[in-house]
């Protein structure tokens, strides 16, 4: 299952009371503000539950899976996420 921009809005509705039509501008609003900074070339440490990077990867050879022909990879950024220790403990945590 996974977690859609629909459910972040139903989360919020429902924990802070917020009308959905405020709650949904907060979920955007949020999502807007990561989008430009990751873009910005910047980290984002959210403290509890990890960092998302911005990653600078080389210009590499890669291969065409249809064809086979090899081609030359341009050079671009990537984010990866890297989970914190306090998510990783409660992610692993034994199942009653």
């Amino acid at each position: 299952m996974s977690l859609t921009k629909t459910d972040l809005v139903d989360s919020v509705y429902n924990r802070i009371d917020l009308p959905k039509t405020k709650s949904t501008r907060v979920v955007e609003s949020l999502l807007e503000i990561v989008k430009k900074t990751l873009a910005n070339g910047e980290d984002i440490v959210i403290s509890g539950f990890g960092k998302f990077c911005v990653k600078e990867k080389n210009e590499r050879s890669g291969r065409n899976p249809q064809t086979g022909d090899d081609l030359m990879l341009g050079e671009r950024r990537v984010v990866v996420f890297r989970c914190s220790p306090v998510l990783k403990g409660k992610m692993n945590r034994k199942r009653d």
